[in-house]
This record gives C-alpha cells, structure tokens and sequence, in this order.
C-alpha cells in the first residue's frame, strides 16, 4: 500500500496513476492535525488496514498528476539519521563505527516544496540521498532479531547538509538540522510491498543529471543493527523516521534554481527546488569526480557572500 497527503492535507491510497481519499474510513482516528492522524493510523494500522482496503477497492480515484502531494509524515517525533553508514562502493577498508544524529522533525518539507540554503558561512549545501524507514511499532532496546517487525514502511529522505560550518566541535545540529533540511515522499510505501530493502538502487538526479546513483546493498551497518542500536539510546515510536545513510561519492553542491528528484526503487519519486536568495554559485563536479581530479572532494564556491577572496 502507498499512503500520502494530498491537496489539503486530505489521506489518500496510491491506485494506478489514481488517488483514492479514505479520509473518512479514518477520521475516527483522535487528532489534532495531519502529523498526528497519520502516526496514530501507522500505529493502529491493522485495526484499519481491512476498511481502507474495502474502500479502495470500491471507490475510484483522482488522478495523481493533478494533486498537490504533501510531505507524507508532517510531524514525526523523532528524525534519526546513520552517519557514515556506507562502504563508499567498496572504498572503504572497514565500517566506520555506527554512529548517527538527530534531526528536528519541523525540518520536513515534501514534493514541489524547496530546500531554502540558509544565509551561512557554509562551504557547501549539499542533499544526501537515502532510504528512510517509517517505525511502526513501539521500540526500546529492541534486538537486530526482531528490529524488522518494528518498520511500518519506507520513505525517500534527503539529507540536507551544510557543510564546513563552524566551530568544529559543533558540527551536526548546526549543520542538519536547518529549517527545510528533510525533503520526504511523496508517499510512504508499507513493508509488505518493498521485498528486500537491502537491496534497493537509489538514485538523485539534480536538473536532470544523474548524481548518486548506488544500492542499499553497500550500507556498513545493516537495517536491523541500524535500529537495534538507535533503540538503545531512545525509544522510537509509530511515525518516526530513520534514514540509513548514503554514498558520498556522488554529493554535489545545490545551488539556486536546482532541481533535485531523489528515487529509491520501489518508493516513487520525490521531486523539490532549491532556493537561495544569496544567488551563490558553486562547482557542479561531485565528489567522486573531484576526487578522480586531484582535487579536495568538497566543491568550491565561485561567487556570492562567502566566496573565498
């Protein structure tokens, strides 16, 4: 099953090219806004999942291209994002050691929506790629066993980033957890339909242009561990997301006027903007391809506020 919000924030299920609403199979649901009708549905789902089925099935829909399509979680309770979690292709030599950081859940933006680059020193802006899980049941300490029962479905996450800002030993919170910085959806697809989710390509596109292009295949730390170790530092709950990583080989700077479309198999396609009101200007190569040159693999900045003298 595909859920998303759409237009007003009305609930709809994914049929074909079409979008049934089934806002009223779950307006029973207590809430007090969209976030938390969605967590309060992922957490009773199987209580629901037979009506919306039903309802599905009897109903037509609305076509899916005319829809303004929101982000599909608006207010998750927790944002938890693995760091360094990949073996960069084979690059690396050993796992870095797991590791992640938190990201403010009012960071979430959806499709059409843009990612605003802040007025910063930053080096670079950048948007990491990644498969994000959606939990879907209660979890505390929970075992690499038994962490798959605890995911709901999957997501497309990117990461955004600014890189390079300062003090050093204040790095994450300042750089991650800018307004707009968590481009979600446009749908959250349910477990069931994702056969194997260590083994998904994903892919970022920016104005078209192929940038990250790898498989889950290649995470250091794997899904279960992943939520394993998160677990045992604090409680995840229905509606909170956990993105697993990416390859930075493939990081680009984004910049003003960009396009970036972000598809993990089997999750759709996630498309936003970006704007920056300074107009700063930024190398196009990636990091891969600075590397493959010789270069610092962080793109430098050409013109606008903060461009080296």
């Amino acid at each position: 099953m595909k859920i998303l919000y759409f237009n007003d924030y009305r609930l709809g299920i994914l049929k074909g090219d079409q979008v049934v609403d089934v806002t009223s199979v779950v307006q029973g649901i207590p809430h007090v806004g969209p976030g938390d009708l969605i967590n309060s549905l992922i957490e009773h789902f199987d209580d629901f999942r037979a009506r919306i089925d039903e309802h599905v099935a009897k109903n037509s829909g609305i076509p899916y291209a005319g829809l303004h399509i929101r982000a599909p979680l608006p207010k998750p309770t927790n944002i938890d994002c693995m760091a360094v979690n990949y073996m960069e292709d084979g690059t690396k030599k050993e796992p870095a050691p797991i590791n992640a950081f938190h990201k403010s859940p009012t960071c979430v933006i959806g499709p059409g929506d843009s990612m605003v680059l802040p007025d910063m020193a930053a080096t670079v802006f950048e948007g990491e790629a990644e498969l994000a899980l959606v939990i879907g049941k209660h979890a505390s300490n929970v075992s690499a066993a038994n962490a798959m029962k605890h995911v709901f479905g999957y997501v497309n996450f990117i990461d955004g980033s600014a890189r390079g800002v300062k003090p050093d030993t204040n790095v994450f919170y300042q750089m991650k957890s800018r307004a707009t910085f968590a481009p979600i959806g446009p749908y959250i697809v349910t477990a069931d339909e994702i056969k194997d989710p260590q083994e998904l390509k994903v892919q970022l596109w920016v104005n078209g242009n192929l940038k990250q292009n790898f498989n889950t295949n290649d995470m250091a730390h794997k899904i279960p561990r992943c939520i394993e170790w998160v677990s045992a530092i604090h409680d995840l709950v229905p509606g909170d997301i956990l993105a697993t990583g990416t390859n930075h080989r493939g990081l680009n700077a984004f910049q003003d006027g960009d396009r970036v479309e972000l598809e993990v198999e089997g999750c759709g396609r996630l498309a936003i903007n970006v704007r920056d009101d300074l107009k700063r200007t930024w190398v196009r190569e990636t990091r891969l391809e600075r590397e493959q040159m010789g270069l610092p693999v962080i793109a430098n900045q050409l013109t606008g506020k903060y461009a080296p003298k």
